[in-house]
């Protein structure tokens, strides 16, 4: 039975690759109990260390005999990955999961503007901005998490001075945006109902398959996505076509725009009126320049692309949620080079391929990679032109992993 701890619904489900807790999710309330559980924290937490070394008491010269007891090796205790923790019990099917403390009437719910380092900004209910630091417990728990806290959380907060405050409680999350890093979970941003993945014509090139991979991500959480292709000034527009074209015969939503003619700004702008988006991509695309044309007022940092490499020099450097003032949100988020998927594993990548799912019950075998197999109705639809090529190579990578 999976051991998953939490503060009011905040819990951790053990992870399916690595065997340790990982997520926040929400449970359903029913029994309530007082119980104590053992959970896994990380290594040497509160680490605790001898006042005296015991070999050390040979060399005592005075006359007095030791306490037998005083030599025997200490226990564990709080040097162990894991503790005993009591709180209310709410028994599942799945598990069961603890509060941890109860909030009192001095708490506040708020949201998080933005994470940088070890602070947190959030804005709470009541339009009060906080600079805040996470609970110790929060941060010490073992988790498959690199962040615990991120952009566009929705926290409950302990005020501790003026401006100054503690993140008690991280609620449940939805419409998550993460990645691998350093094999862990990078969670980019939470709570969000679209994803605008901005890619730019040309300085630096357009690179599809990044696109296919947040497309992937996007099919596996359900959230809506767009597709944007900035600086489309700088190319010819039918060079795009057979690679847009694609997207768009698959459903997905193409918007081909320069910020600097100010091409479709404001098509842009009434996409993301009153909804919760995340803006990401490559660095070096536009993100914060198509922002500061969305939004006036802004005034984002923005810098050129290298002359040299033609890459961006990764100006905005923390995820960052941004109130519209038409209504909704944005996270404005650093630009990646990499995006790696997390938790999808290679059987569930042709699932995550709209163009290609509705070939994959066709094919001869039931665990068909649609790499090398005979009789595969997916290479015979791509044979057959009925499958763009570039999107069956793109698969193919990204089902091999690479």
């Amino acid at each position: 039975m999976a051991v998953m701890l939490g503060t009011r619904g905040f819990e951790l489900k053990r992870s399916s690759r690595s065997g340790r807790y990982n997520g926040l999710a929400i449970m359903a309330k029913r029994k309530q109990k007082k119980t104590q559980i053992r959970t896994e924290f990380r290594k040497n937490y509160d680490q605790t260390t001898r006042k005296k070394d015991f070999r050390d008491q040979a060399d005592e010269t005075d006359d007095t005999t030791p306490d037998p007891l005083s030599e025997r090796f200490k226990g564990k205790r709080s040097a162990s990955k894991k503790r005993t923790i009591t709180g209310v019990a709410r028994e599942e099917a799945a598990g069961f999961s603890v509060e941890l403390r109860d909030v009192d009437a001095d708490c506040l719910s708020g949201r998080v503007m933005k994470v940088h380092g070890l602070a947190s900004t959030v804005r709470a209910d009541d339009g009060r901005e906080f600079e805040c630091s996470t609970r110790g417990l929060l941060k010490s728990l073992a988790t498959d998490l690199q962040n615990v806290v991120v952009a566009g959380d929705h926290v409950v907060i302990r005020p501790a001075a003026e401006s100054q405050a503690v993140i008690l409680r991280v609620e449940p999350r939805r419409g998550v945006i993460c990645r691998t890093s350093r094999k862990r979970q990078q969670i980019l941003v939470a709570n969000v109902d679209q994803v605008v993945i901005l890619a730019s014509a040309a300085e630096p090139t357009l690179k599809p398959n990044l696109i296919d991979r947040y497309l992937v991500s996007t099919e596996s959480t359900n959230l809506r996505a767009i597709v944007c292709i900035n600086k489309v000034d700088l190319v010819d527009p039918a060079e795009l076509q057979p690679v847009v074209g694609v997207w768009g015969q698959m459903g997905y939503q193409v918007v081909l725009l320069s910020v600097a003619r100010g091409w479709n700004v404001d098509r842009m702008r009434e996409l993301l009126v009153g909804r919760d988006s995340v803006l990401t991509g490559q660095s070096g695309v536009g993100k914060s320049s198509l922002l500061n044309a969305i939004e006036p007022g802004l005034e984002l940092k923005v810098s050129p692309v290298s002359d040299e490499s033609e890459k961006g020099r990764h100006t905005t450097t923390f995820s960052q949620l941004i109130p519209l003032s038409g209504g909704g949100h944005i996270v404005d988020t650093p630009g990646i080079r990499q995006f790696q998927l997390w938790d999808v594993i290679a059987e569930e990548v042709a699932g995550f391929f709209r163009d290609i799912r509705p070939y994959v019950s066709d094919c001869q075998f039931p665990d068909c990679t649609h790499t090398h197999e005979q009789d595969c109705a997916v290479k015979a639809a791509v044979a057959m032109f009925k499958l763009d090529v570039r999107r069956y190579e793109s698969y193919c990578q990204i089902q091999s992993g690479e």
